[in-house]
């Protein structure tokens, strides 16, 4: 038996391939909006921008970067093989974008009253990390 084997029978934890320099961008005080630019395919450059969004109060804009964020994670997902479900996992630097794009988006949506759409992106994000969940929550 294989150290990792998922003995529950589930699909295996998706890793996103690592793509450094928008992050790097980012620690380095470049502004969301021009890493968004220059990457637009970076969930965490929208996720950045979804943050400062919120925090200046503009809920709509975040709710708007935060889909933007959400959709590219979703299309980098498939592509890593990501069949609709399963574990993201926190631990995995790269999939932090996406996370924090599909928390940005839940706290965004709530804020505007959309509670169904709340509902399914806070039990989409414990499900794709418990981990993610706590420490965004």
């Amino acid at each position: 038996m294989a150290i990792h084997e998922n003995l529950l029978g589930g699909p295996p934890p998706t890793h996103l391939p690592d793509d450094p320099e928008p992050r790097e961008l980012l620690a380095n005080g470049t502004a969301p909006a021009d890493v968004a630019a220059r990457h637009p395919a970076s969930s965490l450059a929208w996720a950045e921008l979804a943050d400062e969004a919120f925090e200046r109060g503009s809920v709509v804009e975040s709710y708007a970067y935060a889909r933007t964020g959400y959709h590219r994670g979703l299309d980098a997902l498939r592509r890593s093989g990501w069949k609709g479900h399963g574990p993201v996992p926190w631990e995995h630097e790269p999939n932090r974008g996406f996370l924090r794009a599909l928390h940005a988006l839940a706290r965004a949506a709530q804020a505007i009253g959309e509670k169904e759409e709340h509902e399914r992106c806070s039990q989409f994000l414990r499900d794709s990390s418990q981990t993610a969940a706590e420490v965004l929550g």
